[in-house]
């Protein structure tokens, strides 16, 4: 009997990758494609979706050649993705109408702006309130405090539908589909067979209903978005189909696919109320489990489903800054540094920044500040600024954007934190981790693998085909790699935040405001 393996793709801002996992969950294979990203005008970014097809089928077939195994090996796929960036298609030949419109793509911030100040709004916050204050019912509140935000696919595919013709054309035909990165793959890896997502992805696209569990025909038609070209909305879990044999030779049943944030929530093994897992890549996302609610937010954390597996839904909230790994790379191409490994130590090297502040705002500031028209910026520089202080002052900048989320989070759930793990290409950084578990007060553990969104995915479909069994199971093959406690904790890893960083804290602030509405309308 020949050994199996789950082979698992994660489709990132960045880069395509590619893992194969063994019953041990260790990686057995891999392989690397960059996702080239494309600004064809100022604030639009997008993607090229055959280029995207190539690299995906490039991936998956260099990861088992780098294995040393065969495809007829893999005993199923798992797919995590980027969410809300999304294209539409001609439902007959599968041919992409446009690029893929990423989420980090502004073309729509005056349309979201405009819609924010709408009397429609106005209108639909005061009936909301009132709905609120006689039935108490935690959707009202949500409902009346609804904020739209460019990185929702709403008002992206809104100015698609009034920019290309041949959508519109498509949509009167009944021949457009939309959707997100993982509806698209499955499309093609099914030669046109499903036209599906999950759970997941569908709730964060922000035309979802969380607490409906379906797409919300009230959003659809307040803003004309057509019902019709929506994708089924299945489990997280589920026998998607299987890839076409024609593709890679062999046929693999797709069993898992996920959006990238709640994949990597579930390849921590975040299965608990209270869990909260820290992403730091691109940007950071910070999510809470909140159980078998949807939480209701009042300052820009956003309710998700974690994940539907059975009849049992898990749901997150989250929060987000979009400039983390950004503003690492930026600084790199500065020349501010040549390896992103020597950026810890150079921050060391210096007692401070020497009163540099950084705010990483290069695509606005997002909860719970919520405000797109920032600027990134450099303040306090001196002749005697260092490259070792400038480095220094872009670490602290993510570290504070942690501090601020994780406040929101505290004071918005109410829900004890239970673990606080940490991932993403950034959180190699022991600068960062350091200080985010002092500004915290709380352990931080970092797993040995770092690549949790393809790890998720892989356990999801690994236990639709019983190659795990247990989540108890999935537990027990998890490896930390560090441990960060706070100065000054005792065993059980929590201390009182540290009070060494108020007044630096306090000046970066100074800086975030004096970045904010930098941009005219």
């Amino acid at each position: 009997m020949k050994e199996s393996f789950i082979l698992s793709v994660d489709v990132g801002t960045t880069s395509i990758r590619c893992h194969v996992y063994d019953k041990e969950a260790r990686i057995r294979g891999s392989c690397t494609s960059k996702v080239v990203p494309l600004y064809p005008e100022v604030g639009h970014v997008e993607m090229d979706p055959d280029a995207l097809w190539k690299g995906f089928i490039t991936v998956v077939k260099g990861a088992v050649q780098d294995a040393g195994v065969q495809m007829c090996q893999m005993e199923a796929l798992g797919i995590s993705t980027q969410r809300a960036t999304f294209t539409t298609w001609d439902r007959r030949t599968g041919v992409p109408f446009h690029n893929f419109i990423s989420w980090q793509d502004q073309r729509a911030a005056d349309l979201v702006k405009s819609w924010n100040r709408s009397c429609t709004m106005k209108i639909i916050h005061g009936v909301m309130k009132v709905a609120y204050f006689l039935t108490r019912d935690k959707r009202s509140l949500a409902a009346s405090l609804i904020v739209f935000s460019t990185q929702h696919v709403t008002f992206r595919l809104m100015w698609v539908l009034a920019h290309y013709k041949q959508v519109h054309q498509a949509i009167e035909e009944g021949n457009c589909c939309f959707g997100t990165i993982d509806t698209w793959l499955l499309f093609k890896l099914t030669k046109g067979r499903v036209h599906s997502t999950d759970y997941s992805n569908a709730s964060s696209t922000g035309i979802f209903d969380s607490y409906q569990m379906c797409w919300s025909g009230f959003l659809c038609s307040l803003v004309s978005l057509p019902l019709s070209i929506f994708p089924k909305v299945e489990n997280t879990g589920h026998n998607f189909g299987s890839i076409d044999p024609s593709i890679l030779g062999v046929s693999i049943p797709i069993m898992s696919v996920m959006a990238d944030q709640q994949a990597a929530m579930f390849g921590e093994c975040c299965f608990d109320v209270g869990d909260v897992k820290i992403t730091m890549g691109t940007g950071t996302f910070m999510d809470i489990n909140t159980g078998r609610k949807p939480h209701t937010s009042v300052a820009g954390l956003y309710p998700l489903v974690g994940w539907k597996i059975g009849s049992d839904v898990v749901y997150l909230a989250e929060g987000n800054a979009a400039d983390t790994g950004t503003a690492i790379k930026w600084a790199q191409e500065l020349e501010l540094f040549s390896d992103v490994g020597e950026t810890s130590d150079m921050a060391y090297s210096v007692s401070d920044s020497d009163g540099v502040c950084f705010v990483p705002s290069f695509s606005g500031l997002q909860a719970p500040l919520n405000d797109p028209r920032a600027c990134a910026s450099l303040m306090g520089l001196k002749p005697s600024t260092t490259k070792s202080h400038l480095v220094r002052a872009i670490l602290e900048s993510v570290a504070f954007r942690n501090k601020q989320l994780y406040e929101t989070m505290l004071r918005e759930t109410h829900i004890p934190i239970t673990k606080i793990r940490v991932d993403g290409g950034v959180s190699s950084n022991d600068f960062v981790l350091q200080l985010t578990a002092d500004l915290f007060g709380r352990k931080l553990v970092r797993p040995q693998h770092r690549e949790m969104s393809s790890l998720g995915a892989a356990f999801v479909a690994g236990l639709e085909v019983g190659f795990w069994m247990t989540r108890e199971e999935l537990k027990k093959l998890q490896s930390a790699d560090k441990v960060f406690l706070p100065k000054g904790a005792a065993k059980g890893g929590a201390a009182s935040p540290s009070q060494e960083y108020v007044p630096v804290l306090q000046s970066w602030e100074r800086a975030l405001k004096r970045s904010m509405n930098w941009y005219k309308p």
